[in-house]
């Protein structure tokens, strides 16, 4: 940034496991933001190694990026982000352009994904037809049809009321009890107890790292 040097992120070690499901937390300027683009493949770093499924990211080109982005992970955002002249199946089957899947199994799986949410009614709704938490449900199911791994998610709640923003948490903690790896962002307590790892930042650095016990 000009003369200036910002370390964004400084000497963070760490690492994710399968299965898990981890809050990334810490104020604005932090670092969180840069950990999760990295966690993302959206960023590589200046210096040291990020393995994302077992593959240094710093060795791969941009088109094997975009598949590992593609196939390994689902990303879920406070905006959802969806297309609004298109229905929820349509929105859904996007990350499935990028496949040589044919139309006939890209609706089946843009269709099972809807239903794995909850929103087997809503199917055929622009998004001007749904509520905000079907509008994330409809983002999440974008996320799950290509069966990632792993769920990133930021501040996936922060434009919904409060209860919806717990049912959203909830089917979150359904994905996860069903194998898949769930992060996410948050700046709210209450969000965040939902993760069993918290990871919390401040000045590039994580200043906590905590696992509550399984019961």
């Amino acid at each position: 940034m000009g003369n200036n040097v910002v370390r964004a992120l400084r000497g963070v070690d760490t690492s994710i496991d399968p299965g898990e499901f981890v809050a990334i937390m810490g104020p604005s300027g932090s670092g969180k933001s840069t950990f999760m683009n990295m966690v993302g493949a959206l960023d590589t770093p200046t210096s040291g190694r990020l393995e994302i499924a077992g593959r240094n990211i710093a060795e791969l080109d941009s088109d094997q990026l975009s598949a590992l982005r593609n196939q390994t992970l689902g990303f879920v955002f406070q905006q959802f982000m969806l297309l609004p002249r298109t229905d929820a199946v349509d929105n859904v089957q996007l990350p499935l352009m990028y496949t040589r899947m044919n139309a006939a199994e890209k609706d089946r799986r843009a269709r099972a994904a809807l239903e794995r949410v909850g929103l087997a009614e809503r199917m055929d709704h622009t998004p001007s037809q749904l509520s905000g938490g079907q509008q994330q449900r409809v983002a999440i199911a974008r996320a799950l049809v290509n069966d990632p791994s792993m769920i990133l998610a930021d501040e996936p709640t922060g434009a919904l009321d409060t209860a919806t923003a717990e049912d959203i948490m909830g089917l979150f903690g359904e994905l996860n009890r069903e194998g898949v790896t769930i992060v996410l962002v948050t700046h709210e307590e209450e969000i965040a107890a939902h993760a069993r790892r918290k990871i919390r930042f401040r000045d590039g650095l994580i200043i906590e790292d905590s696992t509550e016990a399984t019961a």
